[in-house]
């Protein structure tokens, strides 16, 4: 093997409070229920590309394929489809995960797709945990043990130093051994752009304790996300890309992509075809260029003799940049570094650069902000992390949905300040 390419898909539906008398429901069943409105005539569409793969992937290994895919499905969106009692997408899922272990693999992610630069730690890690916890309550704990990697919301990277650290540090100890990054919200450590996209990297993380917290990262490059993955562009892109040296140690090099599995016509309508026939043409998969997932890939490395501390070492963007003014106060530190570029900000970076989770939203960020004491007043030690049998973790958890930041002002935020103040009741 010479190259390889790495493909996940995203899903999410966010729940929000709009069912009969406020009722929480998932946003695809209030799809199905409002067919006039915007795009929600694609209802239909979106709840098959949430089980198509559990077709694809059996057809593949019956015809002596090896199809390779990872899934990562938000807490909101699992809970939406148990909620309508879909059994026909959960069955599939659940088939894919107990049966089809080396061709799937699923993916650990936020409970309720909570940007992770402007969500409070402890709330972070809740989110975490109530994944973990809902997985294994659907799938079964061997289906757990097997998730090794974590796909952050919004591939939102925090890039504050004590943020980052605890970032990382929950990702360890709760047992993942790497997670996807976006190419363009990290740095090298002298604050210059990557230069090995298609090798993992080290992503450490220091806080202002000198303490330091560090995964493994695979390098998701930029460029649009849906049409890259919806066309195969990852598999013609390794079909260029040769070995490379790693602590004297030749290794594949690997172009790494996610991208929403259900939004837009290209992932609709041109991912199952394109799919199929990448698989196909790959045969039984054995050749110069393969399809692996995240783990099977690393495994390989691993196999080569490659150590995690052989990696290039990356941090999150403008982490040079503080720690060349950083004297012991942070906000000093941070009022320098945007004095000296306007670019600077401590927002985190995330897939997009265009679009701020924080400005525009400090409404919603401080009610946020005030159901979070609340329940950690609540709850001072051992909080719960089962949002199906606590309503104040739901509330608190559904709150942190991106979406109530990305759809821009109106109704969205309203859901989510919706959710704080029903978390603070």
């Amino acid at each position: 093997m010479k190259s390889a390419f790495i493909l996940a898909l995203h899903m999410h539906q966010p729940i929000i409070p709009a069912g009969p008398g406020g009722e929480p429901i998932s946003n695809l069943r209030y799809m199905f229920e409002h067919q006039g409105e915007g795009d929600n005539h694609n209802a239909g569409v979106f709840k098959y590309c949430y089980e198509r793969v559990g077709d694809y992937v059996p057809q593949l290994v019956s015809e002596g394929k090896k199809p390779r895919i990872m899934l990562d499905y938000s807490g909101n969106l699992l809970w939406g489809l148990e909620r309508m009692g879909m059994q026909d997408v959960l069955g599939k899922l659940r088939n894919l995960a107990q049966n089809y272990t080396r061709e799937v693999e699923f993916l650990c992610t936020a409970w309720g797709h909570a940007v992770a630069p402007s969500t409070p730690p402890a709330d972070f890690r809740l989110h975490v945990k109530a994944w973990k916890e809902y997985f294994k309550k659907l799938f079964g704990d061997a289906a757990l043990s097997r998730v090794n990697g974590f796909s952050p919301s919004e591939m939102a990277l925090p890039n504050h130093p004590d943020l980052a650290y605890e970032y990382i540090k929950t990702l360890r100890e709760e047992g993942f051994s790497y997670m996807l990054v976006q190419e363009h919200t990290v740095e090298l450590p002298d604050g210059s752009g990557l230069r090995e996209r298609y090798i993992p990297h080290q992503l450490v993380c220091k806080n202002t304790k000198g303490e330091t917290a560090s995964i493994i990262a695979l390098i998701k490059t930029q460029g649009s996300d849906t049409k890259l993955v919806a066309q195969m562009q990852p598999y013609y892109e390794a079909q260029t890309l040769g070995t490379k040296t790693v602590a004297g140690i030749e290794v594949p090099q690997a172009a790494t992509q996610i991208a929403d599995g259900e939004n837009g016509g290209v992932m609709m309508n041109e991912f199952p075809g394109k799919y199929m026939e990448a698989v196909r043409e790959l045969g039984s998969g054995h050749g110069d260029v393969q399809l692996l997932s995240g783990s099977e890939y690393l495994l390989h490395l691993q196999s080569l003799g490659i150590k995690p501390t052989d990696l290039p070492v990356c941090q999150p963007i403008h982490q040079a940049a503080f720690w060349k003014q950083y004297k012991g106060n942070v906000e000093e530190a941070i009022a320098a570094c945007k004095k000296a570029d306007y670019r600077f900000n401590m927002e985190g970076g995330s897939w997009t650069n265009n679009i701020s989770w924080v400005k525009g939203y400090q409404g919603l960020l401080g009610d946020m902000e005030k159901a979070s004491i609340a329940f950690h007043q609540k709850y001072p030690e051992n909080p719960p992390f089962d949002p199906t049998a606590n309503d104040n973790l739901f509330n608190l958890l559904c709150a942190q949905t991106s979406c109530f930041r990305y759809w821009g002002e109106g109704v969205w935020p309203e859901y989510g300040r919706e959710f704080c103040r029903r978390a603070m009741r």
